[in-house]
């Protein structure tokens, strides 16, 4: 059983930056394409970036484009979100997520975290 365990969400305002983290258990993670989701209050789960196993692969919902960049670190089980330049519009509950398909669609997702919420204020 594979188990995911998020950090680094925090509130922040406006242009501030966080990184979230996402330490996994099981070694078959090297294997498994992973992501990042997001759900704000109201709205469905989006996939917010998700990357290939070998890291070369990666997606960005638009919204993010140039603003977060997805990492991970196989030796150490550790997927990575750097945000920069948070805007209010990306409160949400930051969700980590692994053995999916690159196109981040979340019917794929076979492991969820529970989440890490990020709060951003004007």
């Amino acid at each position: 059983q594979v188990q995911l365990v998020e950090s680094g969400g925090d509130s922040v305002q406006s242009g501030g930056s966080l990184r979230l983290s996402c330490t996994a258990s099981g070694n078959a993670l090297n294997y498994f394409c992973m992501g990042w989701f997001r759900q704000a209050p109201g709205k469905e789960r989006e996939g917010v970036s998700c990357i290939h196993p070998s890291g070369d692969g990666i997606v960005y919902v638009d919204s993010v484009k140039g603003r977060f960049a997805i990492s991970r670190d196989n030796p150490k089980n550790t997927l990575y979100l750097q945000m920069t330049n948070l805007q209010p519009e990306d409160t949400a509950m930051y969700y980590c997520a692994a053995d999916l398909t690159l196109g981040c669609q979340q019917s794929s997702v076979h492991y969820w975290g529970q989440g890490t919420q990020v709060t951003v204020s004007s």
